[in-house]
């Protein structure tokens, strides 16, 4: 009875570790799904961390970042569900097999500020990154070692459907997020967002705390000292250096400055307060824009005009860049420049536009879902286009998942009614059999 007893406990334990690491990876999976071009960026920094960023193109980062989605989504379905769960569980303690140590090495050298594991829905510490590993990769032992003795929930006959789905799923809104914006941002430049408000400290918080550090020489020696250690005028000075002393407060936009192209003046405090609405056309990379639809983006500039709004393209490109895109597709609108993350944080699109009125982003649109002339009809004050509708980011979910577990739902009902009507006709089976045995 007690061996018994510790069979059943141990099982348990063994359903526990199962559902619990399917549901991370299924959580994992799903944020980059929402946020391919997210991940592709996390990708490309580990590339630059490891000196690798030149050996991959940005269309194959993209499709590794969805790769690496759908398979993350997919093995945490088959885990919970108990589908091919000795395959499940095989590539599930490789993959944190790999990503363990790897996380420890970030923890250790410190080459990426984060994983990216779960996206910008959950920001981790390489620290916190390798102790949620170490767990992870402690259940994926637990339920490899126990995998043969792992049901699953659904009959083989049908097991092939949801196999199917829990791979197209992921992938599909991978693609569907990609052409038009992810359907959950999480960045600090969601629609709804006031970013002067988002860029402030509030009352009480304490800052980051920087030390301006000074490189001298003299006689070929070349020291630091910080203000406090300055020395006399017989030191050359050479350059300057901010060392971050004390991790303060930082708020979640805190990197929002442009400049004008023609003379570099600062143009954000002036644009976030500027009154009315402001059309932002984002293209970090000028050279790579998609240029299919500048008849649209001509025809909101000269809406815009006609209007008296304002509008702005920013980019990261040098002005030979710039030059050569207004020559190309005939743009007249005025330019500013940003830093190319910055931008990439503020849309997944390349080009994207956003909509502001009086600092606050009141729309976001993708190069695929531009605004024409049949949603511009009028001034944007007299129109639903104009009005702020922050995202419902509860009923999105709820969309979501009523997509992915309706269609399980329908499946488990359906063999779970085979299977019921199956029974009937096996027991009549096994009794022709006896009679026949009998006679």
């Amino acid at each position: 009875m007690e061996k018994i007893d510790r069979h059943i406990i141990a099982l348990a334990g063994c359903y526990v570790c199962r559902f619990l690491l399917g549901a991370v990876l299924v959580f994992s999976g799903f944020v980059k799904a929402v946020d391919p071009m997210g991940t592709a960026i996390k990708l490309e920094e580990y590339l630059k961390a490891f000196g690798m960023s030149d050996l991959f193109y940005d269309w194959l980062l993209l499709l590794a970042a969805m790769s690496l989605a759908t398979l993350e989504f997919a093995i945490g379905i088959y885990l919970m569900i108990g589908i091919r769960c000795q395959s499940a569980s095989t590539i599930a303690l490789i993959l944190m097999s790999v990503m363990t140590p790897l996380t420890l090495y970030l923890w250790i050298a410190n080459p990426v500020s984060d994983c990216g594991c779960f996206g910008d829905a959950l920001i981790m510490t390489n620290a916190e990154s390798f102790g949620k590993n170490v767990v992870l990769f402690f259940l994926s032992i637990v339920t490899f070692k126990k995998r043969a003795q792992l049901k699953s929930l659904i009959t083989p006959k049908t097991d092939w459907i949801i196999q199917l789905y829990a791979i197209l799923f992921p992938f599909i809104l991978s693609a569907y997020c990609l052409r038009n914006l992810p359907i959950l941002d999480f960045r600090p430049y969601r629609i709804g967002v006031h970013i002067p408000t988002a860029m402030s400290i509030p009352e009480g918080a304490t800052p980051d705390v920087w030390e301006s550090r000074f490189v001298l020489e003299k006689n070929g020696e070349k020291r630091t000292f910080t203000l406090d250690e300055y020395p006399d005028s017989t030191w050359t000075y050479l350059s300057t250096e901010s060392v971050l002393k004390q991790k303060g407060y930082q708020p979640p936009i805190h990197d929002f400055s442009i400049q004008r192209l023609e003379d570099g003046a600062e143009l954000a405090d002036s644009l976030l307060s500027a009154p009315g609405y402001t059309f932002l056309l984002i293209a970090p990379h000028l050279e790579e824009s998609d240029d299919s639809n500048i008849d649209l983006i001509n025809e909101i500039y000269d809406y815009c005009v006609e209007h008296q709004y304002g509008f702005l393209a920013l980019t990261a490109s040098p002005r030979e860049e710039v030059e050569m895109w207004c020559e190309r597709t005939g743009g007249e609108y005025p330019f500013g420049i940003m830093d190319d993350v910055t931008l990439r944080t503020m849309i997944r699109s390349n080009p994207g536009l956003m909509l502001l009125h009086e600092g606050t982003i009141y729309n976001k649109w993708s190069n695929a879902t531009l605004p024409d002339e049949y949603v511009l009809t009028d001034r944007l004050e007299q129109i639903p286009l104009g009005q702020l509708e922050s995202p419902d980011d509860i009923l999105t979910m709820s969309y979501v998942l009523l997509w992915f577990v309706l269609p399980l739902l329908l499946v488990t009902l359906i063999d779970a009614l085979w299977m019921r009507s199956r029974r009937p006709s096996a027991a009549v089976a096994s009794q022709t059999t006896d009679t026949d045995t009998k006679q």
